[in-house]
C-alpha cells in the first residue's frame, strides 16, 4: 500500500490529509486496528525511531510515551522494584516481560503527560504489554509485530477502536527529508548520527569516573533528546527518563522544567505518596491526577473538605514544603543530557537540586569553564559529546 487517507489533518480544518510515499513505494508500516490520524502517525514514526535507536545503543528492550511528537518518557527494560509496581499501578503478582517493564517504566516517567499517549515498543508486543496497555488511557501503539493474545487484548480497547501499527523493523528512511511550511519546501539530511558510548570519552571535569550504568543513562537521555522538540532537557535514572523538558525558549528553562518533573518522580515516592488511603474504585487517571496535587503547592484543592472524600477513605496529613525539600535532597545519581550546550553555569545548580550526578552535553559555549567549573564545585562528571541533537 503505497498511501493511506487520513480523517484530517492537525486540526479537523486541515483537508485533505493522508500518509503516503513518494518514490511509489509501499508504506513501511500496516494498521492493525482502528484509524491513526495525523499527529498519531508522526508520534508513531519519532517514536519508533527513539526505541529503535535506544535498543540499539543498549542492547536492551525499549519503549517511549509519547505526546505530541515528543517523549514524556523513555526507558529499558530492566526488572521493576516492589515500589515500581506500587506507584505504576502494577499488581503484585503480574508477570511481566523485559518489553512490558519498558513500557511501565516508559510511562511512569510522568503519568500525567502520559495521559492518552502513543505508545513504542522496540520488541514485539506481548500480552503482558497489552495487558498493561489495556487499563492505560492511550491512542495507540507501533512496534515491530504483536502476538496473536496480545492483538486480541488490543483490539477490545476503546471499544474496538485503538490504534494498532506494525512497523517493518528493517525499514531505512532515505538520505534525504523534505518538509513544507507556508508553501515553502524544505530540504536536509536525514539526521542518521548514531548516539553510543564512543560519544562519552571526552570527560572534561575532574571526576572523571562514569560507572557503566551512568553512561547507559547517559545513551538514554541523548537518544531521548534526539527525538524531543527542542530546546530540551532530560533527567534519567536507573535506564529511565525521569524528566523531560521540551520545546522552551530558554535552555535553563528546559532544566527548570525537567527537573521538576523529575522531582515529582520522586515525589511519587514518598512514604507519604505510597500510603495514600485511596478509595476502592478508583480509576488510574483519578488517583494520578489527586498525587499530582497532592504533591504540589495546590495539594489543599484535593484536600478540601467535601473533597477529599471523593478520592481518599480518610484524609492524609498534608505532604509540607519542608518534608518535600528534605525528601527531594536525598535525591542522588541521576544522569542529565542537553541537546545542545550548556551556556551559563546556573543549569548545572539547577541540575544538582535534583540529584544530578552526571552530565552529557555538546560543550562549545564561550562559558564553557565556567559549566566546568560549576561541575567541579559539585563532583558532578561532565562529557562533552561535541554534537548538537535539536528536532524541529
Amino acid at each position: 500500500m503505497n498511501e493511506l487517507e487520513l480523517k484530517y489533518g492537525c486540526n479537523p480544518n486541515q483537508k485533505p490529509a493522508r500518509i503516503f510515499m513518494p518514490d511509489g513505494g509501499d508504506l513501511p508500516l500496516t494498521v492493525l486496528n482502528g484509524r491513526p490520524g495525523y499527529i498519531n502517525f508522526l508520534d508513531a514514526l519519532n517514536s519508533w525511531q527513539l526505541v529503535r535507536e535506544l535498543k540499539a545503543a543498549t542492547g536492551l528492550p525499549s519503549a517511549a510515551s509519547f505526546k505530541h511528537v515528543s517523549p514524556a518518557g523513555a526507558a529499558v527494560g530492566t526488572e521493576l522494584a516492589d515500589w515500581e509496581r506500587k506507584i505504576y499501578f502494577v499488581p503484585e503478582d503480574a508477570q511481566l516481560s523485559p518489553i512490558a517493564c519498558a513500557y511501565i517504566r516508559a510511562r511512569g516517567s510522568d503519568r500525567l503527560c502520559s495521559y492518552g499517549d502513543w505508545a513504542a515498543l522496540s520488541e514485539p508486543c506481548d500480552a503482558a504489554t497489552a495487558a498493561y496497555l489495556k487499563e492505560e488511557v492511550s491512542d495507540g501503539v507501533i512496534a515491530p509485530g504483536y502476538t496473536d493474545e496480545a492483538l486480541a487484548i488490543l483490539k477490545t480497547k476503546k471499544k474496538g477502536g485503538y490504534n494498532v501499527i506494525a512497523i517493518d523493523p528493517d525499514y531505512v528512511c532515505a538520505q534525504q527529508e523534505y518538509k513544507d511550511v507556508f508553501g515553502v519546501r524544505f530540504q536536509q539530511g536525514h539526521n542518521f548520527f548514531r548516539i553510543d558510548e564512543d560519544l562519552l570519552g571526552n570527560i572534561v571535569t575532574k571526576n572523571k569516573v562514569l560507572p557503566p550504568e551512568a553512561r547507559r543513562d547517559m545513551l538514554v537521555a541523548l537518544i531521548t533528546l534526539k527525538y524531543t522538540q527542542s530546546n530540551s532537557v532530560c533527567y534519567v535514572k536507573n535506564g529511565q527518563a525521569i524528566g523531560v523538558g521540551a520545546g522552551q525558549q530558554s535552555r535553563i528553562h528546559c532544566t527548570r522544567l525537567a527537573g521538576q518533573k523529575a522531582d515529582n518522580w520522586f515525589l511519587r515516592q514518598h512514604p507519604k505518596v505510597l500510603s495514600l488511603p485511596f478509595v476502592e474504585g478508583i480509576r488510574r487517571p483519578d488517583r494520578d491526577n489527586a498525587i499530582d496535587v497532592y504533591t504540589s503547592d495546590e495539594y489543599e484543592d484535593v484536600l478540601r473538605e467535601g473533597e477529599w472524600q471523593r478520592v481518599f477513605r480518610e484524609k492524609p496529613e498534608v505532604l509540607t514544603a519542608e518534608e518535600k525539600r528534605a525528601w527531594i535532597a536525598t535525591q542522588s545519581g541521576v544522569t542529565v543530557g542537553s541537546d545542545a550546550f550548556f551556556p551559563f553555569g546556573d543549569n548545572v545548580e539547577r541540575a544538582r537540586k535534583s540529584g544530578c550526578a552526571y552530565i552529557a552535553e555538546p560543550g562549545g559555549s564561550i562559558r564553557d569553564d565556567n559549566v566546568i567549573e560549576t561541575a567541579d564545585k559539585y563532583g558532578i562528571v561532565m562529557a562533552f559529546t561535541g554534537m548538537r541533537l535539536f528536532h524541529h
